[in-house]
């Protein structure tokens, strides 16, 4: 079974991702966060300790206060001396094309999903 931490600003966000990952392969441990910085304190804590690190991490990438490019950045410089490959998924209602671009200039970014985000995307992640 895999782990999956989610990064939204949005509630409501958080409880569709709850409900529709209650009906998928994908993941039966999932983390909600509020709060990029405080997952990545969690992940340098971790880092050495495979059982503790996610499989999977959900972010938004505007949110107020410290936002997914923050998280993105960071992680960048941390994600090389982790004990476990996370596979960092973008979940966000941006379409911008440049945001698009942009993310892929992080090695660890597996896909930009469109809000909102739908069963079949966690089905797709499951069997990838």
């Amino acid at each position: 079974m895999s782990k999956l931490v989610l990064i939204d600003d949005e509630p409501i966000f958080h409880k569709i991702v709850q409900m529709t990952i209650k009906n998928s392969e994908l993941s039966k441990e999932a983390t909600y966060s509020f709060d990029g910085e405080v997952v990545l304190d969690y992940l340098e804590e971790k880092q050495l300790e495979t059982q503790s690190l996610p499989d999977y991490i959900f972010v938004d990438l505007y949110m107020p206060m410290f936002d997914g490019w923050d998280f993105l950045n960071r992680f960048q410089r941390l994600y090389k001396s982790l004990q476990k490959n996370i596979k960092v998924y973008i979940v966000t209602s941006s379409v911008n094309p440049s945001d698009i671009d942009r993310c892929k200039l992080y090695p660890f970014v597996i896909n930009f999903i469109s809000k909102p985000i739908m069963k079949d995307v966690f089905d797709q992640i499951n069997y990838a």
